[in-house]
């Protein structure tokens, strides 16, 4: 009700009650006023808080809307300072079941390769969870392509893991030897469907686990659904982000690498890049080698009897192909890095080897591996990829700039992570767009190349505008541990400026872990993760 309304109401009311008794024309009076003084409350703060959520909604927007205008600082994101990683569990977050009070024991084997598993041990701790089961410590795949023999113990601190989930699930080594002697059969072995939710969990595993006491889920990836409640979120990013830590060994050597980069440049570029002959035959694309590449990727493909025959150009055209070493080279030229950039490639065997490299060389000389900076160290670890790939992902994480040049599983769990850590500056090619440039490249000037390369990739630089609730795998856009500060733009500007004056080797505000050495979607996917 207006407040003109209200005093024509209250005039009213007044004169026709003025022929009754002067207590109850009092009376109604007063009552009139006191609904006329709530009507005007109302309206004012009404307002207020209006204005509140105005200012609230502006703040935000203004954030993101400033940040799409700027130009890219290539280096860090001028908005990442206001966010960070909020994974503590909440006050009404149950205590672990106690291991004799479990509904029995889920034993967990892990599939792929090292960030492919995991995913899986992370989710294998929430699954634990939810079947309110002692979760027996993952099993690691020995079988797949990597061929690698290492155990848990071998790439995580296993005692740390255990420990550090001590509120969240109760873990053990082993099944107890007076379970397995009780045990009239062999535990129960089961494959659950991807993206599995708690429901199924609860309705088809729990009552095997129920009775049989001792279960097992194999080929475990991917496995449990990507939305889950809030809580649940919070425990995958407790698990990927701090329980698995790499062991003493491997956090020594990667960082190790790491301080040798930094000895060389106050900042670095970390490419990961994902060329191995196999990967490339499993994309079905063409890289520009001619029919001799074409007859031996072909070759390779037939490895595979279930892919489907693909045309090369149309899967490029679609965004599908991973970038050459050299069309790395020229985005990262192209937004801004230059010639001098300090860079760190992660890699397996690199299809073409040096040949296929050199322009990636030329582009930037400062071009360094994990075998240039640490062959000494990595000789006990030379037979086991897992491990090597642990080194590629501590120095990957301890970059300034991450970039990759293909959507595998390393290049998810890095991208949510370096969220986590407060929105590192994490590169993702825009495949699609520019496939179409590459292809064009030798028709234009490099100045309209670069200008068209930086307009193609704003929004895939790994600001925090490009976080949106959601969008794509939990593990690559962990939003329910995303957490934002008061945003004030003054006090960006500022903080900026002097932060350029800080003399220094690293930059990252938030500590990844790695150094503190006293502690610490589809099918195809599957076949080919990592």
């Amino acid at each position: 009700m207006g407040v003109a309304q209200l005093k024509s109401g209250g005039l009213w009311k007044w004169r026709s009650f003025s022929g009754q008794p002067k207590r109850t024309v009092m009376c109604k009076w007063v009552c009139g006023f006191m609904l006329f003084s709530l009507g005007v409350i109302s309206l004012f703060t009404g307002h207020v808080v209006s204005h509140l959520e105005w200012a609230q909604q502006l703040s935000k927007r203004s954030l993101l809307d400033i940040s799409r205008k700027e130009p890219i600082d290539v280096w860090k994101s001028k908005y990442s300072k206001f966010f960070y990683g909020c994974s503590e569990r909440g006050k009404s977050f149950p205590p672990a079941v106690q291991e004799h009070k479990s509904n029995g024991y889920l034993l967990i084997a892990a599939s792929g390769g090292l960030n492919q598993q995991r995913t899986g041990i992370t989710d294998a701790v929430v699954v634990a969870r939810i079947l309110n089961a002692t979760l027996v410590v993952p099993e690691l795949d020995h079988h797949s392509y990597w061929k690698d023999d290492s155990d848990f113990n071998d790439i995580f601190d296993v005692n740390w893991f255990i420990s550090s989930l001590t509120k969240d699930v109760t873990i053990v080594k082993r099944v107890p030897d007076r379970v397995m002697r009780s045990m009239e059969k062999p535990p129960y072995t089961m494959r659950v469907p991807r993206k599995s939710t708690p429901e199924y969990y609860l309705d088809q595993v729990l009552p095997i686990l129920s009775r049989r006491h001792v279960l097992q889920l194999t080929k475990f990836d991917y496995r449990l659904a990507n939305d889950l409640d809030e809580d649940m979120q919070k425990l995958r990013c407790r698990v990927n982000y701090n329980a698995l830590r790499f062991t003493k060994r491997i956090q020594s050597v990667g960082m190790k690498v790491v301080k040798r980069m930094r000895k060389m440049a106050k900042r670095f570029i970390a490419v990961h890049l994902r060329f191995e002959p196999d990967m490339l035959a499993f994309s079905g694309c063409d890289f520009g080698g001619g029919e001799k590449e074409r007859a031996e990727l072909a070759e390779i493909r037939k490895r595979w009897d279930t892919l489907p025959d693909l045309d090369p150009l149309e899967e490029r055209k679609r965004g599908k192909c991973p970038l050459t070493p050299h069309e790395v080279g020229l985005m990262l030229r192209a937004l801004g890095f230059a010639n001098n950039t300090y860079i760190y490639v992660a890699s397996g065997e690199i299809y073409g080897g040096e040949k296929t490299l050199r322009p990636l060389r030329e582009l930037f000389p400062n071009f360094y591996t994990k075998e240039m900076l640490a062959n000494d160290e990595l000789k006990p670890m030379l037979p086991f990829s897992s491990r090597l790939a642990a080194i590629d992902y501590i120095v990957s994480d301890e970059s300034d700039v991450f970039i990759t040049n293909n959507n595998g599983n390393m290049a998810k769990i890095l991208a949510g992570r370096r969220r986590y850590m407060g929105h590192k500056r994490t590169i993702r090619p825009n495949a699609k767009k520019l496939s179409a440039l590459f292809m064009d490249r030798e028709k234009m000037e490099w100045q309209t190349f670069a200008k068209k390369v930086k307009s193609c990739q704003r929004g895939f630089m790994g600001d925090p505008d490009e976080f949106k609730p959601g969008r794509g795998e939990f593990h690559e856009y962990p939003q329910a541990c995303i957490c934002q500060r008061p945003f004030s733009y003054d006090k960006t500007s500022t903080d900026d400026e002097e932060e350029e004056d800080i003399p220094g080797e690293v930059h990252n505000n938030t500590s990844s872990g790695h150094g503190h050495l006293s502690s610490a979607d589809s099918e195809r996917d599957e076949v080919f993760p990592d």
